[in-house]
């Protein structure tokens, strides 16, 4: 079974992660998503935090998780802090592959997301 875990930063503002919240019931309503399962996780500030969040997996069946990174930049919680909180779950449960996609703001349709909204901003 494929799990999908979108993984935000986390906000004090708890109107910003009930919008993760809302986006995952969206990207997993989603025809192009392929997932048995999907949910979101926190880096900090919210739960449920990372480790929490592959432990649903987990516990729904997923022998597959792909965590994504809903992140624009390749900072220090993309370089750093995500992957080393990946592996440590990885090491406690070596039975089920887990793997890390590229953040969103290194993929190509960003770049024309970006470009289409700003365009019809200025045709406005």
């Amino acid at each position: 079974m494929k799990a999908l875990l979108l993984v935000a930063h986390g906000s004090r503002r708890e109107e910003s992660n009930e919008e993760i919240k809302q986006l995952t019931s969206r990207v997993a309503a989603h025809s192009a998503n392929n997932a048995d399962f999907t949910t979101c996780a926190f880096l900090e500030l919210s739960e449920p935090s990372i480790g929490a969040g592959i432990q649903h997996c987990i516990d729904q069946g997923a022998t597959q998780i792909e965590v994504f990174p809903y992140f624009l930049s390749k900072g220090r919680h993309v370089a750093e802090d995500v992957p080393e909180l990946v592996q440590e779950k990885q090491l406690s449960c070596p039975q089920v592959d887990i793997r890390i996609s590229n953040y969103f703001g290194a993929h190509d349709s960003v770049v024309e997301l970006l470009a289409r909204e700003a365009f019809t901003a200025l045709d406005k």
